[in-house]
């Protein structure tokens, strides 16, 4: 080091020059190797991110129901979804089928009572079926009620301790899944929709009045079209969200219709007429009917006679749900 402090100073201009670029050279190769050491740790820990356990597969309409674990990082848990894969998905990329289930419910609860698979499987439509919260989060009080907590994310992003560094299932949703099952499976990022059941019906809605253009279509049975005005969303708002009611506007479907201004959203809604939770002022559809009428979005609402709240019900008329769906992604 002394004699190359010395040369750099005494010698020649092209010994200064060599020795210049002998340094600079160095630092550079340093600079790569250092720079491909922290990309390769990046890899590793978006391959990470994105690694799937398969927990379940099962042949089904001629394709493959299956259910996946992985480590989410927006949940900061472990996170189950289940995935059914039509047969097209083994030659071609397909559009992706959001389904979110309602309050109590796991993946489970969609792929072995609804019924999708055979149309899903006739359209060429991927239906991705994630659980409705995080869960063994050990939050105190997380377990206590069955319409808050553990089975009751209400696909919001939390604000509030305890809840708000794992209850995010809106951002989960929207952000983390998607991209998920896009590095994994054979899907058409610019192809999906979304649809859900009661709690699930909200999360489908609002998903999609607040990322205008995101999913091509939409559709709900039985959903919770107000929750500020209703029980269930004051309660589960409350609590994750806080006191203040303008936070709650954010997630709130008829709120979010009376501003929409993105490209039209065909919204197709099946409602139980005997549905028990209509009665009793859970659901409240004429709110969020109203105000899309007001803004002309177009919304196909049908009161089904005789129908309740079950899967019973979906079972009933998911096929013309998966239509509606495939009405927009396959054109």
């Amino acid at each position: 080091n002394m004699l190359a402090e010395w040369a750099f100073r005494s010698g020649p201009i092209f010994v200064k020059a060599l020795l210049f670029f002998s340094f600079t050279l160095g630092q550079i190769t340093i600079c790569s190797i250092l720079m491909l050491f922290f990309s390769f740790l990046l890899f590793i820990l978006l391959w990470s991110a994105m690694a799937l356990t398969q927990v379940s597969s099962n042949k089904c309409a001629g394709g493959f129901q299956k259910v996946f674990e992985h480590d989410s990082t927006e949940l900061k848990c472990k996170m189950k979804f289940a995935i059914y894969l039509p047969p097209k998905a083994e030659t071609d990329k397909c559009p992706v089928l959001y389904w979110l289930s309602g309050l109590t419910c796991t993946e489970q609860n969609f792929i072995t009572k609804a019924g999708s698979q055979l149309a899903a499987a006739e359209h060429g439509i991927i239906v991705v079926a994630p659980d409705t919260s995080p869960r063994g989060c050990n939050i105190e009080g997380e377990d206590e009620s069955w319409d808050f907590g553990t089975g009751a994310g209400f696909y919001v992003n939390a604000t509030q301790d305890p809840w708000k560094t794992n209850y995010r299932m809106y951002s989960y949703v929207t952000e983390e899944l998607p991209k998920l099952i896009n590095a994994n499976f054979s899907t058409d990022p610019d192809r999906m929709s979304i649809s859900g059941h009661s709690m699930g019906g909200h999360g489908a809605l609002i998903c999609a009045l607040k990322n205008p253009g995101k999913y091509k279509a939409v559709s709900a049975f039985a959903p919770i079209c107000n929750p500020v005005q209703c029980p269930w969303g004051q309660k589960a708002f409350t609590g994750y969200l806080g006191a203040d009611r303008s936070a709650w506007e954010a997630y709130d479907a008829t709120v979010l219709a009376a501003s929409y201004s993105g490209p039209q959203l065909d919204i197709l809604i099946d409602q139980g007429r005997d549905d028990q939770f209509l009665s009793a002022s859970q659901l409240l559809p004429d709110n969020l009917i109203a105000v899309c009428s007001e803004k002309k979005i177009p919304v196909v609402f049908r009161l089904q006679p005789g129908y309740d709240h079950s899967y019973f019900f979906i079972y009933s008329f998911i096929n013309d749900h998966i239509k509606h769906h495939a009405k927009y992604l396959n054109a």
